[in-house]
C-alpha cells in the first residue's frame, strides 16, 4: 500500500524538487498543493500519512495549517520545509506538532533521513 504524501509550497520548482528528492524506493501517491487552504482542504477530503509543509505561503501560512491540523486533531506526520532557519521558526514548528525542519535547499539525505527515523520509508 503506498504511503499518501501532499506537499505543500506556493513554488511550482520548490514542490518539483522536493520530490525529486524523495527516496526513489519509496511507494509513494503523491498530492500537491499550492497554499494552506488547499492543503487543508486536500487533507480533509483524503487523509495523508506524510504532509511537507512550507511556511512562507501567501494567505494561510504553514504555521496557521500546523495550528489548524492540531486543532481539527487531523493526524499526519509533518515535514517543514522552507528557507526560513532563525531559530524561534524551528521552535514554534515543532511546538505546533511538526516531526521535523528542513532547510532549503532540498537535501536528499536529509529528508531520507528523517523519513527513515519515523519509520514511514525503507
Amino acid at each position: 500500500m503506498p504511503t499518501r504524501i501532499l506537499v505543500v509550497d506556493d513554488s511550482a520548482m520548490a514542490r518539483k524538487m522536493l520530490i525529486k528528492a524523495l527516496p526513489a524506493s519509496w511507494d509513494v501517491e503523491i498530492e500537491q498543493a499550492s497554499n494552506g487552504e488547499e492543503a487543508l482542504a486536500a487533507y480533509r477530503a483524503a487523509e495523508f500519512d506524510v504532509m511537507f509543509l512550507d511556511l512562507t505561503m501567501p494567505g494561510m501560512d504553514g504555521f496557521q495549517v500546523l495550528e489548524a491540523l492540531r486543532r481539527e486533531e487531523l493526524n499526519c506526520l509533518v515535514v517543514v520545509v522552507s528557507a526560513d532557519i532563525q531559530p524561534a521558526a524551528r521552535a514554534r514548528v515543532r511546538e505546533l506538532g511538526a516531526i521535523a525542519f528542513v532547510p532549503k535547499p532540498i537535501d536528499a539525505a536529509r529528508i531520507g533521513a528523517v523519513l527513515r527515523e519515523y519509520g514511514v520509508c525503507p
